[in-house]
């Protein structure tokens, strides 16, 4: 066998300190901010020449809080109530025999530093801080956007958003540019497919603050929040 070299271009910074919160798929939350940072010996500005002028990039990263010695040729989608089994290849589980995400990230712009040198805005990531990046691609509108594609079992399991009750004197806690956002993650129901106990407090930490919440019904209710 044929011996693969890869290793990471980049990092991720973004909200996330954990895996708990980050929505199942790049896209959902807009409002959610991201920067790109290069490893050192791939800060060469030549690297970025041209990325402006695309709206979206693709993002090949690992999920490197996700790795398993095994692997199940068949995994539960939260999208189905983490109740119905389907095959790995069918889905976007983390659980993959190769631990690799994909992700398509709106551009917001690139940025020249004096430490990092230059790094990569983008919005609609679903990465946890820290995540190795392997690659960066541009999305190309007439070859990767199927407007006719079909979405398998993800057109027909229903939407999941909750209405969520987020008292204003504790929303104004965070700051004002990261309130949208966390209402945006909560609104996807953060809690785990298998954890929908009424009553129960959760946590999620988000931008350096623990909002803990309970969910009844379809309503989730934010309870406090505290800076860590």
């Amino acid at each position: 066998m044929d011996k693969i070299n890869i290793r990471p271009i980049a990092r991720i910074q973004s909200d996330f300190p954990t895996k708990f919160g980050i929505p199942r798929q790049s896209g959902l939350v807009e409002e959610l901010r991201a920067t790109i940072i290069f490893e050192p010996e791939f800060r060469n500005p030549d690297t970025l020449r041209g990325i402006e002028d695309f709206s979206h990039l693709w993002l090949i990263w690992y999920f490197s809080e996700a790795v398993r010695d095994d692997w199940s040729p068949t995994v539960r989608p939260p999208r189905l109530g983490g109740n119905t089994r389907m095959g790995v290849f069918a889905t976007r589980s983390p659980f993959r025999p190769n631990s690799l995400g994909l992700s398509c990230v709106r551009l917001l712009g690139t940025e020249v530093t004096e430490k990092l040198g230059t790094v990569i805005h983008i919005g609609g990531a679903d990465l946890m801080d820290g995540t190795p990046i392997f690659d960066i691609k541009p999305y190309i509108p007439y070859s990767d956007c199927h407007p006719h594609a079909l979405g398998g079992f993800t057109d027909t399991a229903g939407d999941f958003l909750l209405e969520v009750n987020f008292p204003t004197a504790l929303l104004q806690l965070l700051p004002h540019e990261k309130q949208q956002a966390a209402i945006g993650v909560l609104s996807h129901d953060p809690r785990p497919s298998y954890q929908h106990q009424p009553g129960r407090i959760y946590g999620m930490q988000f931008a350096g603050y623990d909002i803990r919440f309970t969910v009844t019904e379809n309503v989730l209710t934010v309870c406090s929040v505290q800076k860590v």
